[in-house]
């Protein structure tokens, strides 16, 4: 059962201001005060707009769950104190964000001098699940069957329809903002640990990355965890989203795992067939059609999503599975959180869009001010 590996959970946040719901460079003061309840569990990130929040390594669905829900809590009783909001969504909605304003440090400089234009819209929001692996050659091996499922995650999270004040026309604008850079996007086919981290070596002396930790596949073995990390989706806009994605990643580990301690190195899937099935899942989201990538043809995205259950169900214990099922239930329903964000748009426009980001994203927390 999944219940015998770990797993864990970083979600990225966007500070916003509740009156003019713009985003606002203070993610320094939220991390402060929130590391007073949270600790390490919260940080900022590569600009000053967004902080990110981590769970603590879990066997259970539930205690991650209330991790989440509990560090959002605390991040946004952090923001509200002085005045501010979070909100969890993988593009900013509103607010002049291109160029970001970037954290200081010599590592941001490196960044800067390597990827350049790149950093104007760097400003994004992703979720990041962690699954325990330390045998890094299951772990490229695990990373080979996984990717077929991708396309799918991106659609069940996407959760990045505005752009700093204009409708994208996309469910995901962060997975095609993100695609751009030199290592991103679905992660290659590899046979063992040895290749990877020779391909590794040779991006590093081509000057493609700033250091291992700036290898943004999105899924790669953790240059500083015993953890395959899985990071291909926006961050959703609910707690329950992001533990129903974890428990879906895990069990997907689970799942492949033993035809890949049978020897199976996972499906070659077509680098073009999977370019388009991410590029039509970043487009529609849940609500469109999706790419079958081992035959390039349509297929609904919740049938996507319904047949990814299947290969996790086995992987899912009986509490666990009801509790899956019924998120996913919930969520096919209710639209991903792109859809969601447009409903709210319809409604009120952007603004009445990031009212909604900051109800959905820590619930117990203040609301917008006028």
């Amino acid at each position: 059962m999944g219940s015998g590996i770990r797993f864990g959970v970083e979600e990225e946040f966007l500070v916003v201001d509740p009156v003019s719901r713009a985003v606002v460079p203070e993610a320094a003061a939220v991390v402060g005060l929130a590391r007073e309840r949270l600790g390490d569990r919260v940080a900022g990130e590569i600009t000053k707009i967004q902080v990110e929040t981590r769970t603590e390594p879990c066997h259970d669905l539930d205690k991650l769950h209330g991790q989440l829900v509990g560090a959002r809590a605390e991040v946004a009783a952090a923001a509200a104190a002085q005045g501010l909001r979070v909100v969890a969504t993988g593009t900013p909605v509103l607010g002049q964000v291109v160029p970001p304003p970037i954290t200081e440090g010599p590592r941001q400089d490196r960044g800067n001098a390597t990827f350049r234009g790149l950093h104007d819209e760097v400003c994004v929001c992703a979720v990041h699940v962690h699954v325990e692996l330390p045998d890094r050659d299951r772990a490229v091996l695990v990373s080979n069957h996984l990717r077929p499922y991708l396309p799918t995650l991106i659609a069940l999270a996407a959760n990045s329809p505005y752009w700093a004040g204009r409708d994208t026309g996309y469910a995901s604008w962060r997975t095609i903002s993100w695609g751009r850079w030199p290592v991103a996007g679905p992660p290659p086919y590899l046979t063992c640990a040895a290749q990877y981290d020779e391909l590794v070596g040779t991006l590093l002396d081509a000057g493609a990355l700033v250091d291992t930790g700036t290898i943004f596949w999105d899924v790669r073995p953790s240059a500083h965890k015993p953890t395959l990390e899985v990071r291909v989706a926006d961050v959703p806009v609910t707690a329950e989203e992001s533990a129903l994605l974890a428990a879906l990643v895990r069990g997907l580990v689970v799942a492949v795992l033993p035809a890949v301690d049978a020897g199976d190195p996972g499906p070659v899937v077509p680098a073009e067939l999977l370019r388009l099935a991410y590029w039509r899942a970043a487009r529609d989201g849940l609500g469109g059609d999706g790419v079958e990538v081992a035959t390039g043809r349509l297929a609904p995205a919740t049938v996507l999503a319904r047949r990814l259950l299947e290969v996790a169900r086995p992987a899912l214990a009986g509490d666990e599975l009801t509790r899956v099922t019924g998120w996913l239930d919930r969520l096919v329903g209710g639209g991903d959180g792109a859809a969601r964000q447009r409903r709210a748009a319809g409604d009120g426009g952007l603004r009445a869009v990031v009212d909604h980001l900051i109800a959905q994203t820590a619930p117990a927390a203040g609301g917008p001010e006028g």
